[in-house]
């Protein structure tokens, strides 16, 4: 069996038991933006990250703040995995994927102080796998994880696919920390540009919509704050009832279309103008580029 349905085959018990449990090991995350502390807080508040065995790197000092530990250099990240006194560890890397190279070589000269091979996981959008073994110097087995923006509420989507190195325990522990501030799947590292396109790239299509639909309803007179209050509920609601219905996204959409409605009206538009084809191309262009950018 391959490592891709390896997790779909543990049992619900032992996957509710692993995500109860603390990360036992440290954790060293390679920049401190916006989805590091996403990734933090979320798995701090799920209970499985110990904000003592939590060290970031980043060069902000703004940003020091938000971290029990935190260091601008290297080596004294290295030194503080160190003194864990533990037999693993994981580095995340949630640099710019442009910053890769300059972020992993003092990694790739301080890792190689442990007494173990650590797990490396990335998040790098358009990054392979085979790109950031390079940057590691193959001094660490490397998983490859793409979580979208909502991860800053605990609502993200993330696609986790490991390396041949990655271990069935690598695995287990990528999916309970990314479970803790969304829902996962795992997936062969062909079809990441893809998801990318889909959920990476998708937060941006539904804001679309969102800004689209505000300006409509200043046109129909609404004031800026009626606009705002009305599109963000409508969107809110619509995207809960759409998660927690067991019906289809097309079901739903009929459930509102009265014959001859108004919502018939607005929806006969859209598909005059093409709406679901030009979707669909928008994803299409944005796999396309992703695999553009990973070359």
């Amino acid at each position: 069996m391959n490592k891709v349905g390896r997790l779909n085959c543990t049992t619900l018990n032992a996957a509710v038991q692993s995500f109860m449990q603390t990360i036992a090991h440290p954790i060293l995350f390679v920049g401190g933006g916006n989805m590091a502390h996403a990734i933090i807080s979320g798995a701090r508040k799920a209970g499985i990250l110990d904000p003592e065995r939590v060290g970031v790197i980043e060069p902000n000092l703004d940003r020091h703040p938000l971290f029990k530990n935190a260091f601008t250099d290297t080596a004294d990240a290295i030194h503080w995995l160190r003194m864990q006194d533990a037999e693993d560890a994981t580095i995340i890397l949630a640099v710019k994927p442009q910053k890769l190279e300059a972020a992993c070589a003092p990694v790739c000269e301080q890792i190689a102080q442990l007494p173990f091979k650590p797990l490396a996981i990335s998040i790098l959008a358009g990054t392979r796998i085979e790109q950031i073994e390079h940057a590691l110097d193959h001094k660490a087995r490397v998983i490859r994880v793409m979580p979208n923006t909502p991860a800053q509420i605990r609502k993200a989507m993330s696609a986790i696919s490991p390396s041949d190195e990655a271990t069935e325990q690598d695995l287990e522990l990528a999916d309970q920390l990314f479970s803790s501030i969304g829902k996962t799947i795992t997936v062969s590292e062909d079809l990441m540009n893809a998801f990318t396109a889909i959920a990476g790239s998708g937060p941006a299509y539904v804001f679309y919509l969102a800004e689209a639909m505000i300006e409509a309803a200043l046109q129909l007179g609404f004031d800026k704050q009626q606009a705002q209050t009305i599109v963000r509920q409508t969107v809110a609601g619509s995207a809960s009832l759409l998660d927690r219905s067991p019906e289809m996204p097309r079901q739903l959409r009929e459930q509102v279309t009265s014959k001859k409605g108004t919502t018939e009206a607005a929806t006969d538009v859209l598909d005059d103008t093409g709406f679901t084809d030009a979707i669909i191309r928008a994803i299409h262009a944005a796999r396309h580029r992703g695999i553009e950018l990973g070359k």
